[in-house]
Formats: C-alpha cells, sequence, structure tokens
C-alpha cells in the first residue's frame, strides 16, 4: 500500500493545530486515511489528495485547478475528489483543500460500523 509519505507528513502537521480533533489514521482507498472524529475526512493515494467534501459544492469546486472527480464503478462519487499534488504545493492551496475537509467533517455521517459476529 504505497502512499505519499511526505504528503501524508504534511496533513498530520496541520492537523496536530486541532487539539481538541480526534484524529486515526487507517489504511484504505489504497492509501492513508485520516479520520476525523470517527468520519473519512481525508485520504493520501501515492500522488493525490482525497478529499470528502459538502457535494453541493461539486460544481465550483470542479473549476479549481487540481480538480479530479472521483470516480468508482463507472460513476462519479459526489462529495469526494482527487487533488494533484501540483495544485497543492503551496501552503495557502493546501489548507483551503483541508480546511474544505475539516469542514464538511462537522455535517458528515459517519459510516455505519459493522457488527463483530
Amino acid at each position: 500500500m504505497a502512499y505519499n509519505i511526505q504528503l501524508a507528513d504534511r496533513v498530520r502537521e496541520y492537523l496536530a493545530a486541532f487539539p481538541k480533533l480526534e484524529i486515526e489514521e487507517k489504511k484504505m482507498f489504497s492509501g492513508l486515511a485520516f479520520l476525523v472524529n470517527g468520519k473519512m475526512c481525508i485520504n493520501i493515494g501515492s500522488q493525490n489528495l482525497m478529499c470528502r467534501f459538502d457535494p453541493s459544492l461539486t460544481d465550483e469546486l470542479a473549476e479549481r485547478t487540481g480538480f479530479l472527480p472521483m470516480i468508482m464503478k463507472g460513476k462519479e462519487l459526489k462529495g469526494y475528489c482527487y487533488v494533484e499534488a501540483t495544485a497543492i504545493k503551496r501552503k495557502k492551496d493546501f489548507e483551503y483543500w483541508i480546511n474544505l475537509c475539516l469542514d464538511f467533517n462537522e455535517k458528515a455521517k459517519a459510516s455505519k460500523k459493522l457488527k463483530k459476529q
């Protein structure tokens, strides 16, 4: 499971500035996911950042440099996207995407936990 370690470190460092957030790192989506308060928020892939955001912002965000829709099984997943590494090199751009994810995380629903048998 290869993910961009430098990008993961940037996310880790940024999230550390929010001590009230409960952060958990978990391997998922062929990368490293950052769960915030029990909900998937950000994922690090081999090069790109995967963001979870308010689906109503999709059209607006699609206009931003580096936005790539997240396609699974031939369908676009609303409220998820990839952001190319070149579009988050600058601190301002990186923080924009992370804050977008954190803002939605407050409203996002946690996935249902599987019951252990």
